[in-house]
């Protein structure tokens, strides 16, 4: 029963919710979730339970869904279930699989919540989930928020298994015959998150047995050093942050000399709009050079430089989100994505496929500092394929591209020509030959 203490005794620590709450828990299957619920029922709370199947796994998601159900009439608990055409909505929104399922079920939870009165909705994460986000997150690049792991509590959301290890949680369910599912998609190594699981971590376990206690420890602490900084950086904000309707205005002159400005810019530009931190490194660097109308761009902010200041607006649909990509450049973002820049020689290029959201581009044809831009009307490329140009517009509807969607394409230019129509065609004149000697690879993933 230790499992089960340390599960009380963390939800009380922590304030997650009382036995007064009505519990939604999402239950997948697997083993974390379905141990959640049998711990929440044991220790007594009032919950319904929520699947979602995405239909991603043909027959294993059927099954999945038919074990959840089950369980959960046999706990006397309600049931809800819901079956996502996840393959459409991402044809619909170009969004990755990861991204379009997280955006589904959430709505759908918070949904639930309003319609059947539940006050938060528990998420099976455990430390392990919290530490495989530490590297992802330091891997892509981040500030020190993005080192505090997984948070236990946000709004509604609780995860009141963050105490425990896989470990733990599989080590339970075998001693006490809960049935559980595993996902195969977990075993593939396609995805970064298992590449990190199967791969790095167990080579770290490797060199130290005591490497889980030490991130988790590791983990606390930086969370610990993030809660200072926050405390620090509203007393700040509330000095230099002017809001305006839906503007928002930086005094950069009144953050105080004693403090480290680009570090307290990235703080409040990152965790008010969303701005990714190499964003805002080239934000301060225009700064410095006074550089007044430049703009950078967040997933759904534009911040621009005016005299000195930041002043920070939600984007229009007629902005066209140009971003400038110089040699050095490693990612740039374009509206929901950010793009990925390497250089390699052709001999290391073993697949000419590389799927839709992959770029094979002649690097020696391009002219820099290449563009990332919202499409617009007269925009033509050449087809990969094709020998004629085309207008943009034209093959967006051959395509049957929707109006939503077409809201959403950005395009690759250099000098004034699209080389990538992004997410969808090459242009034919930068696709790379028996000639090229040298490759530009740009990956596009979404945020």
């Amino acid at each position: 029963m230790l499992l089960l203490d340390g599960f009380e005794r963390y939800i009380e620590e922590n304030k997650l919710f009382t036995h007064d709450d009505k519990l939604l828990l999402t239950v997948s299957g697997g083993v974390d979730s379905m141990v959640m619920m049998s711990l929440a029922a044991a220790a007594g709370y009032r919950f319904g339970v929520a699947h979602c199947n995405f239909q991603l796994r043909g027959k294993e998601s059927d099954e999945d869904e038919t074990l959840v159900e089950h369980e959960a009439r046999r706990y006397g608990v309600e049931f809800y279930n819901k079956r996502f055409d996840t393959t459409a909505e991402m044809a619909r929104t170009g969004e990755s699989m990861e991204m379009a399922a997280r955006r589904l079920r959430y709505t759908w939870f918070r949904e639930l919540c309003d319609e059947h009165g539940y006050t938060a909705i528990a998420i099976a994460h455990h430390s392990n989930d919290s530490i495989e986000t530490f590297f992802i997150n330091m891997l892509r690049g981040t500030g020190l928020r993005g080192l505090t792991g997984i948070t236990i509590q946000a709004g509604r959301i609780v995860r009141p298994m963050m105490f425990a290890t896989r470990k733990d949680i599989h080590d339970y369910a075998i001693a006490h015959h809960i049935p559980f599912r595993e996902d195969s998609s977990n075993l593939t190594t396609k995805y970064l998150r298992n590449k990190v699981r199967l791969g790095l971590i167990p080579m770290l376990k490797e060199i130290n047995p005591q490497f889980t206690t030490i991130m988790r420890r590791n983990i606390a602490r930086l969370s610990q050093a993030q809660d200072f900084i926050n405390s620090a950086i509203d007393i700040v904000k509330s000095e230099t942050l002017e809001h305006y309707d839906d503007i928002y205005r930086l005094k950069v002159a009144q953050i105080r000399p004693t403090l480290p400005r680009n570090y307290v810019i990235y703080e409040i530009l990152n965790s008010e709009f969303g701005f990714k931190g190499d964003v805002v490194d080239s934000l301060c660097q225009s700064l410095d050079s006074d550089a007044t109308g430049r703009r950078f761009y967040a997933r759904e902010w534009v911040a621009v430089i005016d005299r000195g200041d930041i002043v920070v607006a939600r984007i229009t649909e007629e902005d066209s989100c140009e971003t400038i990509v110089e040699r050095s450049t490693v990612r740039s973002y374009a509206g929901g994505s950010v793009l990925y820049y390497e250089y390699c020689n052709i001999d290391f290029i073993d697949n000419l496929d590389q799927g839709d959201n992959v770029a094979l581009l002649d690097a020696d044809k391009l002219h820099y500092p290449l563009r990332v831009r919202r499409w617009r009307e007269g925009d033509w490329f050449v087809p990969f394929g094709m020998s004629g140009r085309k207008k943009l517009s034209d093959y967006l509807i051959d395509k049957k591209v929707s109006v939503a969607e077409k809201s959403r394409q950005f395009v690759l230019v250099s000098g004034d020509d699209i080389v990538w129509v992004i997410g969808r065609r090459l242009d034919d004149r930068y696709a790379i030959t028996r000639k090229t000697e040298n490759v530009l690879r740009v990956v596009r993933d979404t945020l």
